[in-house]
């Protein structure tokens, strides 16, 4: 029964290109029977964006989608494809101004091993917190202009963007998620080199330590820390860093436990929205074959309901996600319903009907 007192969410649906049309349904259809069995009011508001929304709407990021998302709590996004886009006005990558509209800044990217799906290590249970809209991004971090420009033909520069501002919210976001965890905050970076640029990023995280003696908290040089993330990455449990080395970093950390499908990530700032959008790209080459691995886009849809029932005092959206949680760990140890990449035999279909199977309060 669904609680009369705590408003509906407003849920946006984009599924963005190739498999992204798969793998958001399937999200979605999970999400839908969760909400049900705990209660969840929500209302699901699908919206173009992509190449599907050049063809329909003239451009790949209609200003109808972002007036929408404007009003909502919170949307569901699948991979974009962009560099498959044609060259044109109309024809421009989305993420950069979903993050940057929204003040999406932190990207925060779990990694989990599971058992018998080809894990490199057991017990991996970390999360990576990239800053998500400064860095070496040259689509995101100027407001006019580019990051990234070319003075002759034998020369190119590269604008890194480091801010006081930015480098504190984000490893507050940091900080919070580790006090919810297991209290151990790792910040990597290359002040070695960097001595402005990363040194600005290490100083607002000494700073903010302060704040936090509950954490437990180290920093590692990031060559060391992609080194120790193969050797030992049970030793780490939220770690912070700067954009362009969470980028590599959180991907490292996905081929330890199965590789890209087995990496989700949730995009959250400072307002109260937030955006589910799984790590790995749209993977044109199997788009439409019916084997590409839903679990990513599925945990980051369950992250999104977690999070939002958290911020919002929604005890049935953390319910439902706790429930969501439960079932895909169910349907990974059935190897008749994981997808190849991850040692099964099933396709997309089959592992989604194997969480929707093992949904229980």
């Amino acid at each position: 029964m669904t609680n009369q007192n705590i408003p509906s969410l407003r849920i946006g649906i984009l599924d963005g290109d190739d498999i992204g049309h798969e793998i958001v349904p399937a999200s979605v259809d999970i999400a839908r029977a969760a909400a049900e069995l705990h209660g969840v009011a929500i209302d699901w508001h699908p919206l173009p964006i992509g190449a599907r929304a050049l063809q329909t709407h003239g451009h790949t990021m209609p200003p109808g989608t972002l007036e929408t998302l404007r009003t909502l709590d919170g949307w569901i996004l699948g991979p974009i494809g962009h560099r498959a886009y044609p060259k044109g006005p109309n024809a421009i990558n989305p993420h950069p101004i979903l993050r940057k509209t929204f003040n999406l800044f932190a990207n925060v990217r779990p990694t989990r091993s599971y058992p018998d799906i080809g894990c490199l290590h057991d017990g991996v249970d970390l999360v990576i917190v990239r800053e998500n809209n400064e860095g070496f991004q040259p689509d995101r971090n100027m407001v006019a202009g580019s990051g990234e420009f070319r003075p002759n033909d034998e020369v190119t520069l590269s604008v890194r963007v480091i801010t006081r501002t930015g480098s504190r919210r984000v490893a507050r976001a940091a900080f919070e998620l580790a006090r919810q965890r297991r209290k151990h905050l790792t910040y990597v970076h290359k002040d070695t080199v960097f001595k402005l640029g990363c040194g600005m990023f290490v100083e607002e995280c000494k700073k903010l330590a302060e704040e936090y003696p509950d954490v437990r908290v180290d920093d590692v040089i990031v060559d060391t820390f992609a080194m120790r993330l193969v050797r030992d990455p049970q030793s780490f449990d939220v770690v912070v860093t700067t954009n362009m080395f969470g980028d590599i970093l959180s991907d490292e950390a996905a081929g330890l436990v199965g590789g890209l499908g087995m990496a989700p990530g949730l995009c959250i700032g400072d307002g109260d929205i937030a955006m589910a959008q799984a790590t790995h790209g749209s993977a044109p080459d199997i788009a439409g074959q019916g084997i590409a691995n839903p679990y990513a886009m599925i945990e980051s849809t369950r992250m999104l309901f977690d999070w939002l029932g958290h911020s919002r005092g929604n005890e049935g959206a953390v319910r439902m996600a706790a429930s969501m949680s439960r079932a895909t760990t169910a349907a990974l140890a059935d190897r008749s319903a994981r997808t190849g990449d991850i040692r099964g035999s099933g396709n997309t279909v089959a592992f989604t009907q194997a969480v929707l199977r093992n949904l229980s309060a």
